[in-house]
C-alpha cells in the first residue's frame, strides 16, 4: 500500500505562499534551459523543459500507466469516498453533450441518427429501432476526461519522437499507433471512487463568475474552506479536489466568451495538490484547469503538465458544478469510470457526486 499524508489547510499554506515568493521569475528567452527557477520545474538542475527528470513514478513506479487512479484500488481510498454517502441522493456534473456547446479550436461533435428510425418494422409485433452514428474527439470534446496520454514535454529534439515524454517516462514512439496509443490509453485506468471536496471559489471571492486569467491561491483555497465550514479540514491522498470559478455561466449562452480564456490554479496550488494532498482527480468547471491567459507567457498549460505529465494525476474538464454549490454540498462520494477505449487519450462521460 502507498505510504499516506493528512495535511491540514493551515498546514501548507504558509509553505506554499513562501515557495512562491522564493522562486525566481526570469524570462526563459529561446531555450528551456533557461527556465530553472520557474514555478513548474523541479529539482535543481534542467535535463527537461520540468526541470528533473520526472520518470520512473516515485510512487507507482516504472512502466505503470494508471497514474494516480491506483490510489483507487486501495481499499481504504474507496471506503473513505464510500463514507461520504449519508443521504443517498446523487448529481451528474456535467453538461449534456451537443453540437452548440463550446468546442477548443477546431474540435467538431455530429451526431446523425441514420434512416430515421435506422430500422424495421420487423417480425408480427413490427419491432423499429433508432441508433446514431456519432463523429466527435471522444475523449476532448464537452465534459471531458483527459487520460494520462494526453499531454506531453518535448525534452529534446521537437521533431524526434524517442524525445517527446509523456507520463512515467513513455515516448511518443513508445505510444505512437495511426490505430489508438500503444502505452497510456485510456482502458488501462482504474474506475475512480474519491471523496470529493469542492472549492467554490467564486463564492469565496463574492463573484458569480472569475474572470479570464485569474489565478486561484492557496489564500483563495483557504477563504473557500472557512467559507464553507471546513477551516481544519484534513485533505488525504487519492481525494477529488473540485473547483469552481463559476465559468459555466458562459456554457453555450457565449461559447466565444467561454473559450477565450478562463480563471484557474497556478503552480501554488498545483503543488499543493500533487505535492500535500497527493490528489487522485483533479475536476474543473472551465476547460483546461489552468488559468489563460496565464500571467507568465513562458507558461503554456504548465499546470497541465506538472499534474499530469510529472505526477500522473488525471483531470476532469467542463463540469457544471453550479447546482452543487447550490446545494451546499461541499463533501461527497465521486465517482466516474473512465470509458476503457483502447488506446484513446481521454474520455467522454460525466462524473457523479452521491452524499
Amino acid at each position: 500500500m502507498a505510504s499516506v499524508k493528512i495535511f491540514t489547510i493551515s498546514g501548507v499554506v504558509g509553505a506554499a505562499m513562501a515557495m512562491t515568493a522564493g522562486g525566481a521569475s526570469a524570462a526563459c528567452k529561446d531555450n528551456w534551459k533557461d527556465c530553472k527557477d520557474k514555478p513548474w520545474t523541479d529539482g535543481d538542475v534542467m535535463e527537461t523543459p520540468l526541470g528533473s527528470k520526472w520518470w520512473p513514478h516515485p510512487v507507482w513506479g516504472e512502466g505503470d500507466e494508471a497514474g494516480s487512479t491506483n490510489w483507487y484500488t486501495e481499499q481504504d481510498v474507496v471506503m473513505r469516498a464510500v463514507a461520504m454517502i449519508k443521504e443517498g441522493r446523487t448529481m451528474r456534473l456535467g453538461h449534456q453533450y451537443e453540437a452548440a456547446m463550446p468546442m477548443f479550436g477546431d474540435r467538431k461533435f455530429v451526431l446523425r441518427i441514420p434512416g430515421t428510425p435506422t430500422g424495421g418494422p420487423f417480425g408480427a409485433n413490427m419491432l423499429m429501432y433508432n441508433d446514431e452514428f456519432l463523429s466527435t474527439e471522444i475523449g476532448q470534446a464537452g465534459t471531458q476526461f483527459d487520460g494520462l496520454g494526453h499531454i506531453g514535454v518535448a525534452v529534446g529534439d521537437p521533431q524526434d519522437k524517442a524525445n517527446m515524454r509523456w507520463y512515467n517516462g513513455f515516448t511518443a514512439a513508445d505510444m505512437g499507433s495511426a490505430y489508438g496509443l500503444l502505452k497510456l490509453g485510456t482502458e488501462k485506468l482504474h474506475p475512480i471512487m474519491a471523496r470529493g471536496i469542492l472549492l467554490d471559489i467564486a463564492a469565496a471571492r463574492g463573484v458569480e463568475t472569475m474572470e479570464a486569467g485569474d489565478v486561484v491561491t492557496m489564500a483563495d483555497v483557504k477563504n473557500a474552506l472557512k467559507k464553507q465550514g471546513m477551516e481544519n479540514f484534513e485533505f488525504m491522498p487519492g481525494d477529488a479536489i473540485v473547483i469552481r470559478t463559476g465559468w459555466s455561466k458562459y456554457w453555450i449562452t457565449d461559447n466565444a466568451h467561454y473559450n477565450n480564456g478562463c480563471p484557474g490554479i497556478g503552480m501554488e496550488v498545483a503543488r499543493w495538490i500533487a505535492e500535500d494532498v497527493q490528489a487522485g482527480v483533479t475536476a474543473f468547471d472551465t476547460w483546461p484547469g489552468d488559468a489563460v491567459p496565464n500571467p507568465d507567457p513562458d507558461c503554456v498549460f504548465c499546470v497541465h503538465t506538472y499534474l499530469q505529465t510529472r505526477h500522473g494525476i488525471i483531470n476532469q474538464e467542463n463540469l457544471n458544478l453550479t447546482p452543487l454549490a447550490e446545494a451546499g454540498v461541499y463533501q461527497f462520494a465521486y465517482f466516474y469510470s473512465p470509458v476503457p477505449i483502447k488506446g484513446a487519450t481521454g474520455s467522454i462521460g460525466h462524473p457523479v457526486a452521491i452524499w
